[in-house]
Parts: C-alpha cells; structure tokens; sequence
C-alpha cells in the first residue's frame, strides 16, 4: 500500500479595486457612534509628596473644580500612614461623556519612616486587576467595569536628582502601571536648572533599569513627534486655577514679583506636552498598553501560579499506589478537619472575648452612670435643703414683717375711731341747740 501525501494549494491575497461603492468603509463610522454612546472610561493615578501641587495640576488639567478648596490635606498636617482615596466624576464635552476616575496616595512620603510605603499602592492596583480577572469568569461579561489604574503621574520634587524613595517606588510599580514622571512646582526652577534636573533625573531612571511609559510609533504617527514628546520627559510643569488679565488677554498663570508664570506657555513649563499626553492623543494608548501588556502578565503570573501547584499535587500523586495515596489523603482531610475545628474554636474564643469584653464595658458605663447619677441626685438634694433653709427664712422674715405691720394698723385704726367720736360728739351738741 503505497500512501501518498499531497500538499495544500498555497493561499494567495491579492487587492483588488472595487468597481463601487459597496460600504464597508463606513465601520469607522459606527464603532465611532457606538463608542460615543458607551462613553469611556479612564483611571489616573496620582502619587507624591505634599505641597507639590497635585490636586491644582489636576483640576487644571481637565479645567474643573474636581479639588476643592479645603478638601486636600495641608502640607503642615502629615500623615502617619499612606491612604489611597479614588473619587469619581463624569465629564463631558462636546457629547463625549467620559468618566474619570482619580486615585490619590496622602501620606505618601510624609512619614519619618518611609519604608515600604508603597505596599497600600501595590495592594490598590494588584485589587483592581484581580477585580477585573474575576469579572471576566463570569457568566455575563457585558457588564464589566474597568477600574484598573491606566496611568500613575509621579510627582518629583525639584532638586538635584531622584531620592531613594523615588527610586524603590518606580521599581515597584513600573511592572503594574504606566508610570510619567512629572516635576511638581517647576517654576522653582531656572530654565538651566530645570533642564540640568531633567536630565539627571532621566539618567538615574535609565541607570536603574526602570521602565517608564514609552510613546508608541506607528504609521498613524509621526516619529518626530513622539522624540519630542519623549524628549521632554520628566514634564516639569505649573499649576494654577487663576485667571489673569494681561493686557486684556486671559491666561491662566500665577503672579510673581519678578513676572508671571504661564501654565499654558511652553517656553514656561511643559503643561502642554503632559496634557496633550494624557488626554488628546495618547489616553487610549495607556489603555491599551494597560490592558494588553500590564494585565495580561498580571493575568499569565496569576493562572501560571495555580496551573503549576495544580500540576505538582497531580505528578506526586501518580507516582503513588492507590492505598497509599488513600492513606495520604485520609491524613489530609484529618488535617483539614482539624484545622477546621481549631479556627472554628479559636474564632468562638475571639468572638466570646469579644462579647465578654463588650460586656466588660458595658458594665463599667453603667456603673459610671450610675454613679453620675447619684453624684447628680446628691447634688440636686443639697440644692433642694439650701432652697428649703433660704424659703424658711424668707417666710420667718415675712412673718416678722406682717406682725410689726399688724401693731401699726390697730394703732392706726384706734385713733381714726377717737377722732371719729369727738367729730360725733360736736354733732349732737350742734342739734341741740338748734332745737
């Protein structure tokens, strides 16, 4: 039997032109409108130290009240440990609706201390990745929100270079975020000073192998335009939500005794570069690069750690006599019943120490009530015998008074009645000689 093998016909594409109109040009279209009417969605995280001009670069960026005054911590006030608090707002213009939500790290830095204080970070982002990993198990998957962070502005401050800290926190985070360094309050600086700073900070970041966010080229793109706005990295930039009147032109700006500080000039500052960056031309890339680099090796790590131990508890076993992974496994479920029994007991004690405690207190405030209210019903009483001592003297002294004031009436009363008689006595006297 002689078999014989035939090859497939190679597939060839050739392009053709289409002698019409036929319409699948229009797609563009539609994914447009579609998208339109979803909206989208981004996450900006924001992390640095106080007093760098975070939250008013923010609400310059998107030229609106989302920091209000008041509401962001002073820098006189730090804090003992790092928080990370997300608000949400829903922008919209010019019919695109887009929802924003903004991450912020107070405390970050502030400590004496700082070691480790990028772990609630770290915790934050890996929590909204294992969210959206979840999310994508379910049965229905059209109703998944992306809350990962796309992006982490990192505030330097303006020096001579990168702290420690600066350093050990990009190393931690450049594997689970896009990560743009940004230079807070720059005009701090001198032109000579700002660029000497820009490119010792650059040097160090190369220097320690930390990636940060890189512009994608592509044919859409223009490489030129992607070397400039790489060349301006880290974005030293200003901040201000004050409107300035200059020579009848408005700008947005802050005021100094030597000049005026333009956010929006780029000779100034970089603010321009940062929010071209984030908002008008790149904002979909660090999705992209969010969801389709970032993720997707958090995601490979995650199912690779499960697939493995799951692999390993499968070799061991096969190598084993059925008695006696009979016996292996009797152990372990005797194990785990056992492991059950002890947290189930150790969570009774924690919970009846709990209860006792709770009772503990109770008691106790009861029994300082209790003895408040006595202190109270004692007090009430020595008020009560001081009022009952001073009615008792002001009724002995009324007393006194009506008695002295009785004397004087029957002494008055006694007289008007002599003076009564003799006025009668003249009066019959009268009569009788008239008669």
């Amino acid at each position: 039997m002689v078999l014989r093998t035939e090859t497939p016909p190679a597939v060839t594409c050739v392009d053709k032109e289409l002698n019409g109109y036929v319409g699948f040009a229009n797609l563009p279209n539609q994914v447009f409108r579609k998208s339109v009417k979803r909206g989208f969605e981004f996450t900006l995280m924001v992390v640095g130290a106080t007093g760098l001009g975070k939250s008013t670069l923010i609400n310059s960026l998107f030229l609106s009240s989302i920091y209000e005054d008041g509401k962001y911590p002073a820098a006189g006030t730090p804090n003992k440990t790092v928080k990370v608090q997300n608000s949400t707002v829903y922008l919209v213009e010019g019919g695109v609706s887009l929802k924003l939500t903004l991450v912020d790290t107070p405390g970050f830095g502030d400590a004496i201390n700082n070691t480790k204080c990028w772990k609630p970070i770290l915790e934050y982002i890996d929590s909204k990745y294992e969210e959206y990993l979840n999310a994508e198990g379910h049965v229905n998957r059209s109703t998944v929100v992306d809350n990962r962070v796309h992006c982490c502005l990192y505030f330097i401050s303006p020096g001579h270079g990168l702290k420690p800290l600066d350093i050990e926190f990009m190393k931690q985070l450049h594997e689970k975020v896009n990560i743009v360094p940004v230079i807070g309050k720059a005009d701090t600086l001198t032109p000579e000073e700002c660029a000497e700073f820009k490119a010792n900070v650059m040097k160090e970041i190369e220097n320690n192998d930390i990636k940060i966010y890189q512009f994608p080229v592509d044919e859409f793109d223009e490489e030129e335009e992607a070397q400039d706005l790489q060349a301006q990295l880290p974005f030293a930039v200003v901040g201000s939500n004050t409107m300035l009147d200059i020579n009848g032109k408005k700008l947005r700006g802050r005021m100094y005794p030597w000049g005026i500080a333009e956010v929006e000039n780029p000779d100034h500052c970089d603010f321009i570069f940062l929010r071209n960056l984030l908002i008008r031309t790149h904002m979909q890339d660090l999705k992209d690069v969010t969801n389709n680099v970032l993720y997707e090796n958090f995601r490979c790590n995650k199912l690779a750690a499960v697939t493995s131990v799951s692999l390993d508890s499968k070799l061991a076993s096969s190598n084993r006599n059925p008695l006696a992974q009979f016996e292996i496994e009797k152990k372990e479920h005797q194990e785990r019943l056992k492991n059950m029994k002890a947290g189930m007991e150790k969570v009774m004690e924690e919970k009846v120490k709990e209860k006792m405690t709770k009772m503990e207190e109770q008691k106790n405030e009861l029994k300082l009530k209790h003895e408040q209210a006595l202190k109270h019903l004692e007090k009430m009483k020595k008020e009560i015998e001081a009022k009952r001592a001073e009615l008792r003297d002001a009724q002995k002294a009324f007393d006194e008074l009506q008695l002295a004031s009785g004397v004087t009436v029957n002494n008055s009363t006694s007289s008007l009645n002599s003076t009564k008689d003799k006025i009668s006595g003249k009066k019959t006297k009268s009569t009788k000689k008239l008669f």
